[in-house]
């Protein structure tokens, strides 16, 4: 079986979808679209823009959504049994499958960006890269802490991503390389994503996705917070407005895809970050990006 995945915030790059919009119509037709719904022209900092641009909030997260969704609908070849997206990669997710339209999916990732730089700007936070640890023993360390700081990203074995205060944050990595994690390394982010910091944005989003139409998906989608697979609109929403303070099981999903029959995982979006992970995560799987 054929699994899609899509990445999240972090796989943009300088120059991204422009050779796509060059190349294709209905790329061209979907692009300027966005740029009306958004209310400025994303594909100018998308195609000419650093990656300092690349990393505005409001830039941010519609870039990789686009690129992603962009590349999945207008390829002819794109017939997903179920699909699965990293984080802000699940709404790409939902648009490939049907269950959101394009519009809604683009206008609920510049809502859930808006909301989440609000959450970081009401309290110093950030996150996390802990390499060479059993899941295990990282979730013991966060939770001795007397402070907020949580596991947010189950990316491969021995790789998860914290998240929480600075404080939190900072006393969890000297324990944890006290217990011997190959590295600790506080990253450059804006804020504690995927953790209980994130209430004021998940509150915000969750009215917006409430208030938003799904149809029944063509396919299952695998979603973040519990990593099995969904086809009830009522189930998706949940799992959707869950999202933003719960962890990203990325390692459990993609075993499960696995488990579910998926031999071909096909990445649709920049970069080939997923691709990477799922190779540590089930070695004998193939990857591939969309073409």
């Amino acid at each position: 079986m054929k699994a899609y995945v899509f990445p999240g915030q972090g796989a943009q790059f300088p120059g991204m979808g422009k050779e796509l919009y060059e190349q294709s119509a209905g790329a061209r037709a979907l692009f300027e679209q966005a740029n009306e719904i958004l209310g400025f022209r994303i594909t100018d900092t998308m195609f000419g823009g650093s990656e300092d641009d690349l990393k505005q909030t409001n830039v941010t997260q519609p870039a990789v959504f686009l690129h992603s969704v962009v590349l999945a609908l207008t390829n002819a070849d794109f017939r997903p049994e179920m699909v699965a997206g990293h984080s802000l990669g699940e709404f790409s997710a939902l648009v490939a499958n049907g269950a959101l339209a394009f519009e809604h999916g683009l206008r609920l990732v510049a809502k859930r960006a808006a909301a989440m730089q609000k959450a970081c700007e009401l309290q110093p936070s950030t996150m996390a890269a802990v390499l060479g640890l059993d899941d295990e023993v990282v979730e013991r360390i966060c939770a001795e802490v007397d402070d907020v700081v949580v596991p947010a990203n189950y990316n491969c074995p021995g790789q998860l991503v914290i998240s929480g205060t600075v404080r939190g944050v900072e006393i969890a990595c000297e324990k944890l390389k006290a217990a011997g994690a190959k590295r600790a390394l506080v990253l450059a982010v804006g804020g504690a994503f995927h953790s209980p910091l994130m209430e004021p944005a998940r509150a915000e989003l969750a009215a917006a996705i409430e208030a938003t139409t799904f149809q029944p998906p063509r396919c299952p989608v695998y979603q973040n917070v519990n990593a099995q697979p969904a086809t009830d609109i009522t189930v998706i929403k949940q799992n959707l407005i869950a999202q933003l303070t719960a962890p990203v099981r990325w390692t459990q999903t993609v075993q499960n895809m696995s488990a579910d029959g998926a031999t071909q995982f096909v990445e649709s979006g920049p970069g080939k970050v997923l691709q990477g992970l799922i190779k540590k995560i089930s070695p004998l799987a193939e990857t591939a990006s969309v073409a």
